[in-house]
């Protein structure tokens, strides 16, 4: 096995101004998250979040405590929420063992234990997206499936965002710290999420695109509202989206994808939205 991590450093919303498409790309852009009998990490300086993937295929795969962190263990002083979106799997934390099937969840509270990811079939591998956040609150582990989920029906497909929108590692459904994660469903004919587009200063954001199929792509809108760029991803990538940000898409198939916040605030309604023709 392999562990793989980098640091990105946050950017101030006048510097991400003057970034060409190389930069946007450097310091935002997550393009390999999943690789075989490997796991990759982002340590982002938004608040502090770490953002990765871990694809065991044929070997368990331990999710090291990397340097940055200074810990014995990975969840000494840190939550987790973890998303499959490949074949079944099973993931140890400690002495406690949960599996996860496709498209469902866990939550992993703070603790000095270690904490392993295995696949079931090395012929359809899991897929174990996760984001981490600090912690200074001590929450027990739950696994939680759409079954769970709070659930908001939004958009219409004559407006090309007709999406479910499930709430599953929220505070609705289970207590976390800081970290709330949920996965965002785009009925077939619709290809806009998160329109009207919003920031929130409070907590910054990371979004996982998975379910693109082959050949075709996503253009994630992210800057201040009245000076937005733009970058275009593939399938199983994901994004930082600072707190100054939007963070929005749009795309040439349907798709769904992962959003993970951190922050000071976990109300899910904590947005300042923008009006459409505002936008620039």
């Amino acid at each position: 096995m392999k562990t793989n991590y980098e640091i990105r450093y946050a950017a101030h919303p006048e510097d991400a101004k003057g970034y060409d498409t190389t930069r946007l790309r450097r310091d935002f852009l997550i393009e390999r998250v999943f690789a075989t009998n490997e796991v990759n990490m982002v340590y982002s300086m938004y608040d502090r979040m770490v953002v990765g993937g871990a694809m065991p295929v044929d070997e368990a795969l331990p999710l090291e405590a990397i340097d940055p962190l200074k810990a014995p263990f990975f969840t000494t002083r840190r939550e987790i929420g973890v998303f499959n979106v490949g074949g079944p799997g099973t993931i140890s934390v400690g002495e406690e063992s949960f599996h996860l099937d496709f498209k469902e969840a866990l939550y992993i509270g703070k603790g000095d234990r270690d904490v392993v990811f295995r696949s079931d079939d090395a012929q359809n591998p899991a897929k174990f997206y996760f984001n981490s956040t600090n912690t200074h609150a001590d929450y027990p582990c739950r696994k939680v499936t759409k079954q769970d989920a709070v659930v908001a029906h939004m958009g219409s497909l004559e407006m090309s965002n007709e999406r479910n929108i499930n709430k599953m590692l929220v505070n609705q459904v289970l207590p976390t710290c800081q970290l709330q994660m949920g996965m965002t469903e785009l009925a077939t004919g619709s290809v806009w999420n998160t329109m009207p587009a919003h920031v929130h200063l409070r907590r910054m954001e990371a979004y996982f695109y998975f379910e693109v199929p082959e050949a075709q792509a996503v253009c994630h809108f992210m800057g201040e509202p009245q000076e937005t760029r733009h970058i275009w991803m593939q399938n199983d990538q994901a994004v930082l989206s600072p707190e100054w940000s939007i963070h929005s898409a749009a795309a040439t198939h349907n798709y769904t994808f992962i959003w993970g916040m951190g922050g000071e605030n976990l109300d899910y309604g904590d947005q300042d939205f923008s009006l459409i023709t505002d936008l620039k």
